[in-house]
């Protein structure tokens, strides 16, 4: 029995700091055909699904991942991430139609950043690939994926299941006509600002979090970047304060629990 199963994208990230470009109001600039030094460069491991994975094994929880990569350097890299902590990987499956999942963040330093996405392997990854009766597991974290079969099977089952489930979902979900129906499924789901107003045609703050909260099955999280995260259930709403102007965010997206597994 696991504590946690989480579901999503594995990824190999890099994170470049150019050292000339030009900004011309919000666009970043390199010349065509240049070639572009680069002052820094790191690379890491991340997604979805496995940032979660990797957050609850570092806190001696059960986990185990389900999800695809290639069968390439960089799916190795993920999997000894994984497993240094301690995460379970007997369920994640190879392809060699599609190379690993893949993004390229170029930071620009008090700025902002740009991220190139490579959406590869975990792209495959569908309802035929789960071993469904191996999910003895406690907790079943979903994270965007692009099968909103596999989304809905696996709300399905964990409701049969007795497994209690937290979702943060990608875009693809929250606009499919099915998605509002489902959220009671869910326990908790974690939306950023953007998302919970695609789901709920709404801006001002209080109604926003007020609608999404009604239609969740428990708690409702969502999150503003550096303005912090506004907590939600029936009875009660709690909000963070915000992030310094230095504090560091990696993510890419700014909302995942972790930032790579190396960081």
């Amino acid at each position: 029995m696991f504590d946690v199963v989480t579901f999503g994208t594995a990824t190999k990230d890099i994170f470049l700091q150019p050292k000339e470009f030009s900004l011309r109001e919000e666009l970043l600039c390199f010349t065509l055909g240049s070639k572009v030094p680069a002052e820094d460069i790191n690379f890491s491991s991340g997604g979805g699904g496995t940032n979660v994975a990797a957050t609850f094994g570092k806190q001696g929880f059960s986990v185990a991942y389900c999800g695809m990569v290639g069968e390439d350097h960089s799916a190795e890299m993920v999997l000894r991430d994984l497993k240094n902590y301690g995460v379970d990987c007997s369920m994640i499956k190879t392809t060699s139609e599609k190379p690993t999942n893949h993004s390229v963040t170029i930071n620009i330093p008090e700025k902002d950043r740009t991220i190139l996405v490579y959406r590869g392997a975990s792209e495959l990854y569908s309802k035929m690939h789960v071993d469904f009766p191996r999910l003895k597991t406690r907790w079943m974290y979903l994270a965007p994926f692009s099968s909103l079969s596999l989304f809905y099977s696996l709300l399905d089952f964990a409701e049969k299941e007795g497994i209690r489930v937290m979702i943060n979902p990608g875009k693809k979900q929250i606009e499919d006509d099915q998605f509002k129906d489902y959220l009671k499924k869910a326990e908790i789901v974690l939306l950023n600002r953007e998302e919970a107003s695609l789901l709920i045609d709404e801006t001002e703050e209080s109604k926003l979090v007020s609608e999404v909260q009604s239609l969740c099955g428990g708690i409702s999280l969502i999150t503003k970047g550096k303005e912090g995260v506004v907590a939600s259930s029936e009875k009660e709403i709690y909000s963070t304060a915000p992030k310094p102007d230095d504090a560091v965010d990696r993510t890419g997206a700014g909302d995942s629990f972790g930032s790579g597994f190396l960081s």
